[in-house]
């Protein structure tokens, strides 16, 4: 199954301060030449300037198709003695084989076959699932060359750019959407209940199979791993950003699952007041704003409210919400530690006991 589409009610929104000239011979008229269509005016034509804009366009969709669409795969997924189950898209990241997805494509199954795009097929094993943040790995069997896309830095992207989306939509292999970054620093609650944190919103449309397919930069990097979207709504869709794809990439190679410290909030990027960082000193531009916290939850015991904008972990940065997932690693667990947090123009610090998440 491919059940990426969620209730209205199942996220939660983070604050945010969001030429040619004249052909040779043609005829010219006297005076201004507007007679002329290629004369001198026709290059100040608005309608000349969209067009050069939408041929832009098209020829950056059009570069950022070519070289990663050989990357994008379908997934169709086994379970074993009950035969197939779903299917949805993934994203090769290295050379040898590892494909990035979706936690709610592999539905906890151990095997899948791969399709690549010039039709060869893989079988591949699941290395890990983290429903936490919807993703899972899997590794191709065989021994091939295959075509990898890469990971571009997330904490980078800024509202309006380019986001391109490639997958497998109701079973329509190689599909291409195109649309822009819509709002960053999201949280998305998963299936499994969990809040994902730093998760990118797009207008890319997206359909079921489009699960766990890539969301692209002009640039041709991964910027997102496409995961869900709002039923009944249009051009709103998400993606799990990039900087936390890479986390739990590394996490699920070396570990086959993703060990991380509870604090038991919900957070989002956001920028910090300018006249509050220069009279507090602050060296940093932007925090992790607090948008949810958890009843009976180490940040609830510790007094984190909605609205406190997280600066500091342990004595260590956090510059957005992707920060945070990193630094509430396996080291964290079973330590109580400082978190420095602006609330209001005070700098305040907090001291949270964390446990291990189940």
């Amino acid at each position: 199954m491919d059940e990426n589409s969620l209730g209205p009610g199942d996220f939660f929104l983070s604050l945010m301060d969001d030429a040619a000239e004249g052909d040779a011979g043609a005829p010219q008229s006297a005076g201004t030449g507007r007679d002329d269509p290629h004369g001198d005016d026709a290059l100040d034509d608005p309608a000349n300037d969209g067009m050069a804009l939408l041929d832009a366009y098209s020829r950056a969709v059009t570069n950022v198709v070519e070289q990663v669409g050989p990357s994008v795969v379908r997934l169709d997924i086994r379970h074993g003695g009950r035969g197939r189950g779903g299917s949805g898209s993934g994203v090769i990241l290295s050379p040898d084989g590892l494909v990035l997805t979706n936690s709610h494509v592999v539905q906890g199954a151990k095997r899948a076959d791969v399709t690549v795009l010039d039709g060869r097929s893989f079988s591949g094993r699941v290395l890990g699932d983290d429903p936490d943040t919807d993703l899972a790995l899997v590794r191709i069997d065989a021994d091939a060359t295959l075509p990898a896309a890469k990971l571009g830095n997330s904490k980078k992207l800024k509202p309006g750019e380019i986001a391109i989306a490639i997958g497998n939509p109701l079973g329509f292999d190689a599909s291409v959407t195109a649309g822009v970054i819509s709002a960053l620093g999201r949280s998305l609650r998963s299936k499994n209940g969990r809040l994902i944190e730093d998760v990118i919103q797009t207008d890319a449309a997206l359909n079921p199979g489009n699960s766990g397919g890539p969301l692209v930069s002009a640039q041709g990097d991964v910027i997102g791993i496409n995961t869900a979207i709002i039923s009944g709504a249009q051009g709103i869709c998400f993606a799990v950003a990039s900087n936390t794809a890479s986390f739990v990439l590394g996490q699920l190679v070396a570990h086959g699952k993703v060990r991380r410290a509870y604090l038991g909030i919900g957070a989002g990027t956001v920028p910090l007041p300018r006249r509050v960082a220069l009279r507090l000193g602050l060296a940093q531009k932007i925090g992790a704003v607090v948008s949810t916290v958890e009843a009976g939850g180490p940040a609830d015991h510790a007094g984190l409210l909605t609205g406190d904008i997280l600066l500091a972990a342990d004595g260590v940065p956090i510059t957005g919400a992707d920060d945070l997932v990193r630094l509430l690693d396996a080291a964290k667990i079973d330590r109580t530690i400082p978190f420095d947090v602006l609330r209001r123009s005070d700098r305040r610090r907090f001291w949270a006991a964390l446990r291990e998440r189940n």
